[in-house]
C-alpha cells in the first residue's frame, strides 16, 4: 500500500512539472507591461506595474495622471530599442508555431470556450464575447498561443479566466494587426501586436502585457500588471494514513474465589472487579452468619 501511494505521488508531481511545448521567450521585453512602437498615450488614472516604453517613437503622454509602479519609463532609449528587437523575435516565434487543423478556430467566438494547452489560430480576426477559460489541467507549465491573422477584439466586460494551474505568463496573443479591449474587459496574457493596442475605459490586463511593434498603445483609465511565472510549486501531499490503535495488553484479575480470569483493560475490568468485590462481601456475610448461628 505504501509503494502504491509513493508511485501515485511521483506520477502526480511529474504531471505537474511537464511542459507540452516551450513558452515564447520575450527577452528583455519581459520586464515591460506596456511597450509601443510609435507612441504611448493615456487618459485618466491608469496604473502600470512594470516598465513602460516606446521605440523607435519617443512620445509618452498622460503620465501623470497615469502612474508607473515597479518599473521605469523608457522613451527611445537603448533599453526600449532592445526590448522592441526582442519583441520582434518573440512575435515571429509565436507566429511560426504549428497550429494543428482541429485548433483552427476561425469564425468561432472565444466566449464560452474552454481550451487546454496548445496553439490556436484564426485566419482572419478573433472575437471574445463573454468568458474564455484556459484550463491548465493541473500543469503549471501549460502554454497557450493564439495566432490571429488580423484583429483581436473583446466585447465589454469580457474575461479571460485561468483554472487548474494555468498561468498568464504562458499565454500569448500574437495579433497580425491591432488589438482592442472593450470597456471593463478583464484580460490575461501578453498581447504581441504588429500594429497597435487600445484599451477602452476600465479595461484591465490583470496579468500580462500590451506590446505593440509598430504603432501606438492607447490607454484610458486602465490597470496593467506585468505577469510573473511561479517557478516553485509545492509537491503533492499524500493522503494522511492513520496508524491502527494499539490493542491494550490483557490484564489478569484473580478474585478471592481463587478463579483467575483474563480480561481486557477498560470497562470490562471495572465490571469484573465489581463482581469480585460483591462475591467477597457475600462470602464475608456467609462467615458471619455461621459464626452467629454457632454462638446461638
Amino acid at each position: 500500500m505504501i509503494t502504491v501511494t509513493v508511485l501515485a505521488v511521483l506520477f502526480t508531481f511529474a504531471s505537474m512539472t511537464r511542459a507540452a511545448h516551450a513558452p515564447v521567450g520575450l527577452g528583455t521585453a519581459d520586464t515591460f507591461a506596456v511597450l509601443g512602437g510609435a507612441t504611448v498615450t493615456n487618459t485618466g488614472p491608469t496604473v502600470i506595474s512594470g516598465d513602460l516604453g516606446v521605440s523607435p517613437g519617443s512620445a509618452v503622454t498622460g503620465f501623470p495622471p497615469g502612474l508607473v509602479n515597479n518599473g521605469s519609463i523608457h522613451a527611445a532609449n537603448a533599453v526600449a530599442t532592445q526590448a522592441q528587437s526582442d519583441l520582434t523575435t518573440a512575435y515571429n516565434d509565436a507566429a511560426g508555431r504549428t497550429c494543428p487543423s482541429p485548433s483552427n478556430l476561425t469564425g468561432i467566438d472565444l466566449g464560452t470556450q474552454t481550451l487546454t494547452d496548445g496553439t490556436y489560430c484564426f485566419s482572419s480576426s478573433a472575437q471574445l464575447t463573454g468568458t474564455l477559460t484556459l484550463d491548465g489541467q493541473n500543469n503549471p507549465n501549460a502554454v497557450f498561443i493564439f495566432q490571429i491573422a488580423s484583429t483581436l477584439t473583446t466585447a465589454s466586460a469580457s474575461t479571460v479566466s485561468l483554472i487548474n494551474g494555468a498561468q498568464a505568463c504562458n499565454v500569448y496573443w500574437q495579433v497580425g494587426s491591432s488589438a482592442v479591449l472593450g470597456t471593463t474587459t478583464t484580460f490575461r496574457g501578453s498581447i504581441l501586436a504588429l500594429t497597435s493596442i487600445s484599451l477602452n475605459t476600465g479595461a484591465t490586463i490583470v496579468e500580462g502585457r500590451a506590446l505593440a511593434r509598430n504603432g501606438a498603445v492607447t490607454l484610458d483609465t486602465n490597470t496593467i500588471t506585468r505577469d510573473t511565472c511561479r517557478t516553485a510549486f509545492p509537491a503533492p501531499t499524500a493522503a494522511p494514513t492513520t496508524a491502527p490503535s494499539a490493542t491494550p495488553a490483557p490484564v489478569t484479575a484473580v478474585p478471592n474465589t481463587g478463579v483467575a480470569e483474563t480480561i481486557d483493560a477498560g470497562g470490562d475490568k471495572l465490571i469484573l472487579v465489581g463482581i469480585a468485590a460483591g462475591l467477597v462481601g457475600l462470602f464475608a456475610l456467609t462467615l458471619l452468619r455461621r459464626q452467629f448461628v454457632r454462638g446461638a
